[in-house]
């Protein structure tokens, strides 16, 4: 666990709130997942709704990753443009978005696309719309492994949907998606010994009823899928990683890619300071003491968040002058960086010319 992002030189003329990316520790972690699947880019499938940029996929597609995962058409389109080659939306379309998605194979013939389902009334729509569009769409089936967000539970109503996808024209079976979001135990072995019991139920249904491809896991239980299968692996914010995991999972080796420039604008009473870091730069799902971490300070106590703003506590708070530059450390990376256009770039401890967009954050169709 590396959580040691420095102030860069060269900030005085970045404007904040902005976000600030060491592209070499972006580097540094993709090697490091690439590390953990023995080198070989084939099983790794990254997430890539924590970054949403075209230049992150295209340094993964360099290092020879090629796979990727996406949440929203606006993910896949980015995704396609940028050299990757074998797309899964896990994300059960419905709707316009059933359009969006074929007109989206149309564009691309040469790049494999698949997404996921958990309901027949999902597969009816899309086995519709692909014959209708002359298209042939893989699929996998969306697994419940206990996180009880999507996806269906092995049994009778995943065989019978299986068996729905398989006479389906226009659809092809492909395998499943095992997302296993609510195993975020602090404690390596307990959260081991839970993906582990998962993995053993898809072994089990595999055994069976041969499950095709499997992509499984996140962020947090990335290596005891990559330990325990052959499968694909799917972690996503190991990329960028933020305080919460990095707080949370301390064992892990990935680097704080990322961090959030705000600058103070205001003292207004004893020991507190207000800084230009409002929820419309930070995501503010997190509980109030939660949502980042001044670099630098401590002891800092997070008073209020409202739209602009954010009013701070700290005993060191008669040190700072009116306009210095912070660096903070978002808790939750993945919805922070929604919220911006761009962000620049530091290499060797210098913020360089370079601003990255965020390319993927407005969603197509709208």
């Amino acid at each position: 666990m590396k959580n040691d992002f420095c102030m860069p030189e060269g900030i005085e003329n970045c404007v904040s709130p902005s976000v600030m990316i060491d592209a070499e520790r972006v580097d540094s972690n993709i090697q490091q997942m690439l590390s953990t699947v023995k080198g070989d880019a084939s099983r790794l499938r990254p997430h890539v709704k924590t970054h949403k940029m075209a230049e992150v996929i295209r340094m993964q597609v360099n290092a020879g990753i090629k796979k990727f995962k996406a949440a929203t058409i606006s993910e896949a389109s980015m995704i396609a443009l940028n050299g990757g080659e074998d797309i899964l939306l896990a994300y059960q379309p419905i709707g316009p978005n059933i359009i969006l998605l074929a007109e989206l194979i149309q564009n691309h013939p040469s790049v494999k696309f698949a997404t996921i389902v958990d309901h027949e009334d999902a597969v009816n729509q899309l086995s519709s719309s692909m014959q209708n569009a002359r298209l042939n769409l893989r699929v996998r089936i969306d697994v419940d492994c206990g996180m009880h967000r999507t996806g269906i539970p092995f049994g009778k109503s995943l065989n019978a949907l299986r068996a729905l996808i398989e006479q389906k024209e226009g659809l092809e079976y492909e395998g499943l998606h095992v997302y296993d979001g609510h195993l975020h135990q602090p404690d390596t072995e307990t959260r081991r010994h839970e993906t582990e019991n998962v993995i053993r139920q898809v072994e089990t249904y595999d055994n069976e009823h041969s499950a095709g491809v499997v992509v499984g896991g996140g962020s947090p239980t990335f290596q005891f899928w990559a330990e325990n299968t052959s499968w694909e692996c799917s972690p996503g914010t190991t990329l960028f990683w933020d305080m919460g995991y990095c707080t949370a999972f301390p064992e892990l080796p990935y680097e704080i890619a990322v961090a959030l420039l705000t600058r103070v604008i205001s003292k207004p009473g004893k020991d507190l300071f207000c800084v230009d870091c409002g929820y419309k730069a930070i995501a503010s799902e997190m509980p109030l003491e939660n949502r980042l971490a001044v670099l630098g300070l401590d002891n800092v106590k997070i008073v209020s968040h409202s739209e602009e703003h954010m009013v701070l506590e700290s005993p060191e708070a008669n040190q700072l002058r009116i306009g210095q530059p912070l660096l903070t450390l978002p808790r939750h990376i993945c919805p922070t960086m929604a919220l911006h256009e761009k962000a620049a770039i530091i290499r060797s401890g210098e913020v360089s010319s370079e601003r990255w967009s965020v390319t993927a954050r407005n969603r197509l169709g709208i």
